[in-house]
Formats: structure tokens, sequence, C-alpha cells
């Protein structure tokens, strides 16, 4: 075992991946994907069609994320990995009490009150500014196209458009949720698959954004639109929160597992949760994938993973706990002998001191980017800024109003991030890219990704491809419609209370791209999940 080789695969198997020389971008959405197939081919490099993907997924995959979002991306290029986190810090004038005074118990998850400092448009200007071939202006045009012109609705994404307009109809209830609905059920529903939807003051804004590289949004225009929306309705997000904000450049985190080093970003994002997984299941051999073991020690370490990752992880600078400690081999030893043959309740350790859209993009000259992108839940806070399209993130919805939890609210504070990008290296020569969206599945779709690829050879089509399961709480795993029913029930005799889920819709979409360090040579695998695609040429 332990062969993995991104272009060995049996046979059989290889006619399921994308291969391609000079450009790849893998996505959720086929007219994203285009989006930055046509920038590689303008000139633009794996940096230009990453945010030309991600200008273009605002427009054609709204449910799922927006200008009004977070973003987060690791970027290889000459030799080196660079990390990205351009989440948002909460808004300077919030506060636990201010909440509380408002009538919640916890932070609500739609209105003014979990809108955080979006960081997506300050993503884009930065990479641009530090890697790109061209200049911002054209790497958005496509998104500026679709937007302007129109499109025809993908399937998947129309499916989850309509669900959420009823959902939405039900619970956007004020008159600050308005300019949802004008801007996303402008005929009093939402738009069917195939139909053409257009959005021109989303339009509008991606042109200021690219003219004048993000600034508009945080110290120009858009920034005072978005500040008299916010005070006309008693929220908490100023022109001054926008203003005071940057993106951080941080050093990527990583493990050694079976001799390739797997990259996440490190807290506020959850990638530590991966990591801290595989940690863990590197101290054992898997003879094969769709076996009761295999399953039984990937569940409990993902359990224990998370028991510790949602205890410790937040913004950086309150953290309790260095990520160094948490991958120590001296904990991963202590949290790996809690593997025993049934299953536990799961609960973190104590070291001692000492609806997102992903992409994935490639070029011909060595260039490769994992980059992530989110407004949280669907439609994010539901707050839709007049006249801009910009659709605002409810990603402080994951703050905690207890003034002693580790994630607790405080001015300023970033919060648990679940998006996270990843990356594989092995021997300082880039592998390639992956990521799986979808909230609190995403560490563990993560490790089952690596392991499917290192440990059991699947090819990346395939590695996406099998069934997935995601830990829900306790004892309780869900497992994806076509999870073997034999195995499921094995498991439940290890004291794993299973539950088979109706859909996959929960079970994330995720994308890969790997690349022969000898040849070039680059294989792909997209989402079957969902509307994915691989441009490539």
């Amino acid at each position: 075992m332990h062969r993995f080789d991104p272009l060995y695969y049996p046979y059989s198997s290889q006619r399921m991946v994308t291969y391609a020389r000079n450009g790849m971008v893998a996505t959720a959405q086929p007219l994203a994907a285009q989006a930055g197939l046509d920038i590689l081919k303008r000139g633009g490099n794996a940096i230009d069609a990453a945010i030309a993907t991600a200008a273009a997924l605002t427009v054609v995959e709204p449910n799922s994320n927006s200008i009004g979002g977070d973003s987060f991306a690791l970027v290889w290029t000459k030799g080196k990995l660079h990390g990205l986190n351009a989440s948002g810090p909460a808004p300077k004038s919030i506060s636990i009490e201010a909440v509380k005074k408002a009538g919640h118990e916890k932070m609500p998850s739609i209105g003014m009150l979990p809108v955080t400092v979006p960081g997506t448009p300050a993503a884009w200007a930065v990479l641009s500014e530090r890697f790109g071939n061209l200049p911002l202006t054209e790497v958005l045009r496509p998104a500026i196209e679709y937007a302007e012109q129109g499109y025809p609705v993908s399937p998947t994404i129309g499916s989850f458009w309509a669900l959420r307009y009823k959902e939405n109809m039900e619970k956007y209830k004020g008159a600050e949720f308005e300019p949802w609905f004008k801007t996303f059920a402008a005929d009093g529903r939402a738009p069917k698959i195939g139909e053409m939807w257009r959005s021109p003051e989303h339009a509008k804004t991606l042109q200021s954004i690219a003219e004048t590289k993000a600034e508009s949004f945080y110290r120009g225009e858009l920034s005072e639109k978005i500040d008299h929306y916010f005070k006309q309705f008693g929220g908490y997000l100023t022109k001054e929160d926008l203003a005071a904000y940057k993106p951080e450049w941080v050093e990527p985190i990583k493990v050694n597992y079976r001799g390739y080093d797997v990259w996440e970003i490190p807290p506020n994002g959850q990638g530590l949760v991966v990591l801290l997984a595989l940690n863990l299941l590197k101290g054992f051999d898997f003879s094969r994938r769709d076996a009761v073991d295999t399953y039984h020690k990937q569940w409990e370490a993902v359990k224990l993973a998370f028991a510790d990752g949602l205890k410790y992880i937040t913004d950086p600078a309150s953290m309790k706990v260095s990520v160094e400690e948490l991958l120590s081999e001296e904990y991963t030893w202590q949290r790996r002998r809690l593997i025993g043959n049934e299953a536990m309740q799961p609960e973190s350790g104590s070291p001692q001191k000492g609806d997102t859209v992903y992409l994935a993009t490639a070029d011909g000259e060595g260039n490769m980017v994992s980059f992530i992108q989110s407004h949280a839940g669907d439609f994010g806070a539901g707050i839709v800024i007049p006249e801009t399209g910009i659709c605002m993130q409810n990603r402080g919805s994951g703050f905690s109003l207890d003034p002693s939890h580790h994630n607790a609210l405080v001015p300023g504070k970033k919060t648990y991030h679940t998006i996270i990008p990843g990356f594989i290296t092995k021997n300082n020569q880039a592998i390639g890219p992956f990521g799986v969206m979808c909230g609190m599945i995403q560490p563990q779709a993560h490790v089952q990704v690596v392991t499917n690829l290192i440990d059991f050879d699947l090819n990346p089509q395939a590695a996406l491809d099998a069934p997935r399961w995601r830990w829900i709480k306790d004892k309780i795993i869900e497992v994806e419609p076509q999870f073997p029913n034999y195995l499921a029930q094995a498991l439940e005799r290890k004291g794993h209370r299973v539950q088979r889920a109706l859909d996959s819709g929960m079970f994330g979409r995720g994308q890969i791209i790997l690349r022969d360090p000898q040849t070039g040579v680059l294989a792909g695998g997209t989402e079957s999940r969902a509307d994915g695609a691989i441009a490539s040429w």
C-alpha cells in the first residue's frame, strides 16, 4: 500500500480522470470553471484563474458564496506554498451584552447581528497584486459579463435556490430582508433550472472592485452604502470596520502522512482538525478501504480531532493552546491510545504547555491554487445591500455568547471558521490542491480524500466519488445512501450509531488537481454530487 502516485491508477479507472498539461480549473459550476480557463488562455496564471473563477462563482452560485463573504487560499508558486487568511473580524462596536440585550441567548444566524467584516474582495485584490499576471479588470471580466448578460441556472444550484427561497419566505420577515427578495427572487420566486438570470447591480459592484482593486469596498462608495444600510437597521458593521480590514498572509501548517506533507491554513480555520486526525491515523496500517476496522479508526480519529478543535480553535490571538502542542508527538500518542475496539464518547484533551464554494487551479508553469470562499449559511445573513447585489455573510453566528468559551464573541475578534483549502506536497514539490466544501464535514471529507488518495491508491475522481460519512455528535455517524449496508451493521455492533441519509446534499462538494512533478501532467477530479466541471487544455 501507500504507493500513491499522481498519475498511476489501474487502467480500468483512468477514464474517470481528466488529464491536461497547459492548465486546469476544477469547481462545482461549469461556467465558473470556463471563466478560469478563459483567463489562462489569455495569458493569466493559476492565481489569475482562481480569482476569475471565484468571482464568477459569486454570480453563478449565489446561494453558496458572495462578495460579502470570506476566503482562504493556499498558493504554490516558485517552489513555495503561501497561505492567505481573508476572514474578517466581528465589528468593533458589537458585544455579548448587546446581543443578549436584543433578546438572543445565542448568536442568530440571519439579520444584521451575525455579519462580520467580509474578506473576499480583499483576497482577490491582494492575490492579484502579489502573484497575478493580468490586471484585476481583465480577471474579473468573465464574472462581470455573466452578471450583466445573464446565464442559465445550473441544476444543483437551481434546486438549492428554490429550496432556500421557500425557507426564506418563512424566515425573512423584516424590512431589512426586502433587498434579498428583490435581488434573488425578483419575479416572486426563485429562478428555474435552465432559466436565464442576471444581476446588473452585481455587475456594477464587480466592476467597481476591479477598477479600484477593492478599495471602493473598504474605503469608498461601496463601504458607504454598507455603512448606511447597517445604521438604518441597527446593525453594528461600520465603514470604520471595513476601512481597518486587511487580509493576513500566514504560514500554512502541516503533518507528514505516509511520506506526504498535507497542508492546511492555521486557526482560526478548522484545518487543524484535519491534521489532528491524520496524526492519529498514521499510527495505524489499513489493508482495505471498505473494511470495518478502517472506518472505525477513521471515525474515532475524527471524533477526537473535532473534540479538540471545537474546544480550542478560535482567533489565534485568543487560543489558549498552541498548534504545535496539539500536533506534538507526545499529545498525539496520548490521544491515539484512546482509540480501542468500541465507539467512544469524544471529549477534548488537555495538552501541556511547552452552503461555500471550493476551486482548484493549475497552469503550465507549475503554479497551483487551492481556494475556498463562503458567506457561511445559504445566502448568508439574508442581508443584501441595496443597489449592489452584495449579500452579507453570517459568519458571526459561530461565536459563543458564553464569555468563558474559547470562541466567545469579542469586538474585533475572528470566529472559528469552517472553510478550509488543502494542499499536498512531497519532497518539497507540489503534488496538488484539494478541498471539499460544506460546513463541518470539511475536515472529515479532507481526511477521507487524503486517505483515499494515499492509503488506497484511488485516482482523484474515484477519491471524490467514494461514499462519504460525517460525524454528527456523540457516537452518531451519518452515511450516504450508497454506503454498504453490511459495513453499517458491523459498525453498529462496535457501538456507533449509524444513520443513513436520504440524499447526498450535506456530504460536501470537492475538487482535486494532482501534478506529476516529472512531466507536469495534471490529473483532475470534480464533484459528482454537484454540477462539477473541469475545464482544461
